[in-house]
């Protein structure tokens, strides 16, 4: 047997899971063969908790443990004893109160990711450390008018962000719509992959990984392999789809059935558009009215290709758009993450969809600055010399430095600058982005983003109204691996 490695000892370690690992009692992953996944259960949904009386107030303990992942039992990380974590429902103007409990053997913190609130004191504040054994009373007061929709939760402690959330560690947060979307079912839907290694744990990612950000061999959908789940014809259904990979990118589609795209990040869609397909960069969500059609229809995440690191190509990992390299991707017609079964008697129509509200539009609003951020790869010391450099605007990260200052209740407009042959997906903290143009083409609508991928020796163009909020928060690639090893910097709002 090889020896575990440091990283792994520490990412498993907190409840004896090492000892596990030498003795193998009940691990299902052997040595010598890995058994296919069980695929066709049925679709289960996070346990969900509710405000009540204008707060949500509840415990998330991050612990390793035994998780079932594709249907076996894996050595993993996971919220209150969950892949994913409880899914937490809240209004706009409510507030959230929660205790963040470390078990784990590293430091953690937490990110509410999407989420308008203030990054000071104990709300979104990225600088936090929970050490292990310690726990953080976190509390986030919703603005009375945010935005509806589908975001998510995470570790955010940076040199662990992505080993945390590859083993498991996130989960949904909802944001109630004012008034209701009529649909016979909603469906959280948090994607993500990971890979075990010979004895049933979380696998280290290799320094090439690293580099070119981690795709597991296992793509999930709420911990399970391509589950199943039933709809009559004439359903309408509201699927809510995180993409909480580290790395991957998820061009969805849903052939045979009724596509609307309803809202993406924080945007919502004055009213759902037809749709074919839909691309989800790491840390996108997309929310789907899918109207079923008599028969089986499998929800795919097609190939995409994001690019590779110049002179690594045909190593695992370094080239994620080529099916024949992927273990995820076993072809070009890409994986299956959920089979919809529809049988039985068509039911009336749906309800008429109420109109959104309209998202903020910035392409009139006075600039006050202008800037450009410039995301890149360097080699540094070079292959087999360390690791390479991750930058923006030639600077890796470091907390005590402020990279961006910015007058509060103003408009910036930000040109995000790709000069590296890999897609880097842009996510800002507290304040969304609205998308103005990508490689010099002005978009014909408003596009509120959190996540903005910038092309392969491409980019993009956003604005930003800095309002309601200062303090220091942080923006960087989500490439999650990429944030670890420095391409995010610091900005405060003053």
């Amino acid at each position: 047997m090889q020896p575990i490695s440091r990283r792994s000892a520490v990412l498993l370690g907190g409840l004896g899971l090492t000892g596990a690992v030498a003795g193998g009692t009940g691990l299902w992953w052997s040595l010598n063969s890995r058994p296919e996944p069980v695929t066709g259960e049925t679709l289960r949904q996070p346990p969900a908790l509710s405000s009540s009386g204008g707060v949500l107030e509840t415990s998330l303990e991050a612990a390793p443990g035994q998780f079932p992942l594709a249907g076996r039992q894996a050595g993993a990380l996971g919220y209150n004893g969950g892949i994913p974590g409880p899914t937490l429902r809240l209004r706009a103007g409510e507030v959230l109160r929660l205790k963040l409990v470390n078990k784990l053997a590293d430091p953690s913190n937490l990110h509410l990711h999407g989420l308008h609130v203030s990054p000071q004191g104990n709300g979104d504040n990225a600088f936090v450390t929970v050490d292990p054994g310690s726990s953080f009373d976190y509390e986030y007061r919703l603005p009375a008018g945010h935005s509806p929709g589908l975001y998510w939760y995470h570790p955010h402690h940076h040199g662990r962000v992505a080993d945390q959330i590859f083993a498991g560690l996130f989960g949904a947060i909802i944001v109630e719509d004012p008034v209701s979307v009529p649909a016979s079912a909603e469906r959280v839907l948090l994607v993500s992959d990971t890979s075990l290694n010979g004895a049933g744990n979380v696998a280290e990612a290799s320094e090439q990984e690293r580099m070119a950000g981690r795709e597991g061999a296992l793509l999930l959908v709420n911990g399970q392999a391509n589950p199943r789940l039933t709809a009559r014809p004439g359903h309408r259904e509201r699927w809510r789809i995180v993409n909480c990979c580290v790395a991957r990118y998820l061009r969805l589609r849903l052939d045979g059935q009724k596509l609307q795209l309803l809202a993406m990040d924080s945007g919502r869609f004055r009213s759902p558009a037809d749709v074919q397909e839909v691309l989800l960069a790491p840390g996108n969500r997309a929310e789907l009215l899918v109207t079923a059609a008599l028969g089986q229809s499998e929800l795919r995440a097609i190939p995409y290709d994001r690019g590779a690191i110049s002179g690594m190509m045909g190593r695992r990992g370094m080239g994620p758009g080529r099916p024949a390299d992927r273990e995820g991707y076993p072809g070009p017609a890409g994986t299956t993450l959920v089979t919809l079964d529809v049988d039985g008697d068509p039911v009336p129509p749906a309800a008429v969809i109420p109109a959104g509200t309209a998202p903020p539009e910035l392409r009139s609003a006075t600039v006050a600055a202008r800037r450009q951020l410039v995301l890149d790869t360097p080699m540094g010391a070079g292959m087999g010399g360390g690791m390479m450099g991750f930058t923006i605007n030639g600077r890796g990260f470091d907390e005590r430095r402020i990279d961006t200052t910015v007058a509060a209740g103003t408009v910036e407009e930000w040109v995000l600058v790709n000069r590296s042959p890999m897609d880097h997906p842009f996510h800002l903290h507290v304040w969304p982005m609205q998308l103005i143009a990508e490689n010099g083409r002005a978009l014909e609508t408003a596009a509120l983003r959190d996540v903005v991928n910038v092309p392969a020796n491409g980019q993009c163009t956003v604005r930003i109204a800095f309002q309601d909020f200062t303090g220091r928060s942080v923006y960087h690639c989500h490439i999650l691996d990429h944030e670890d090893l420095g391409m995010m910097g610091v900005i405060e709002v003053r």
